[in-house]
């Protein structure tokens, strides 16, 4: 029997370059719907978000956090109701398709690891919608088995409820699982769930700041399906 038996993925900064995607997508949103400049700007600086420069910071929480989080820090802000914050949030997911972008790497290593024969998944602190909407966009769907967001019912990460629910989904114990992530909330998942941790270089955190979190790093995706298959995949 193989040890691994599924890889698991988060979608931004792993499979969706987040700068380039969600950067010119929140600006887009954010201006379409922001009743001035004025709130506008205090609806980026909420996220932490670069409006003119359209970029997010790395402790940004829109970066790791979910969709809940990120209207929670908009309405601190600008005391808005829900109804509004939630239009803002769907133009930002409707824009975030429009523009999606992936990563250099990722395609041929999706078809490198699906060549192995292994399932693979997403799991991510976006909504499910999104990350669907995405994925159709780019012509992806069919590489995955399952696709669970922050709103799936399995929980947010850094909590195991969708890495979990993958491996059950498998029929199999979450030590086959190989989680792969960008950020810290990724790894400390898949420690609570008991998955193998892979950090990733190719998201707003450095390979440094992973490290010590993960049992394994990459640089980018083209690493990933000669790693698995050491792992034994």
């Amino acid at each position: 029997m193989s040890r691994i038996a599924g890889v698991l993925f988060d979608k931004d900064g792993v499979l969706i370059d987040f700068q380039a995607t969600w950067g010119p997508a929140s600006a887009r949103g954010i201006r379409a719907l922001a009743r001035d400049e004025t709130q506008a700007r205090a609806l980026a600086g909420a996220i932490d978000f670069d409006l003119e420069a359209e970029r997010y910071a790395p402790a940004s929480v829109f970066i790791a956090g979910s969709a809940e989080e990120s209207m929670a820090a908009w309405a601190a802000a600008t005391g808005e109701d829900r109804a509004f914050l939630e239009r803002i949030s769907a133009r930002i997911v409707e824009e975030g398709a429009a523009l999606a972008a992936t990563l250099p790497d990722a395609l041929p290593a999706l078809r490198a690891l699906r060549g192995m024969g292994l399932p693979l998944g997403i799991a991510t602190n976006d909504s499910e919608a999104s990350a669907r909407a995405q994925m159709a966009a780019l012509g992806l769907t069919d590489l995955f088995e399952t696709i669970n967001g922050a709103d799936s019912g399995h929980g947010a990460k850094p909590g195991p409820g969708m890495i979990l629910a993958f491996a059950a989904h498998l029929g199999v114990g979450p030590e086959r699982i190989v989680m792969v992530g960008d950020s810290t909330h990724d790894l400390h998942a898949a420690r609570a769930a008991g998955a193998i941790r892979v950090g990733i270089g190719t998201g707003p955190a450095s390979l440094d700041d992973l490290a010590p979190h993960a049992d394994h790093v990459v640089v980018t995706m083209a690493e990933l399906p000669d790693l698995v298959a050491r792992l034994g995949g």
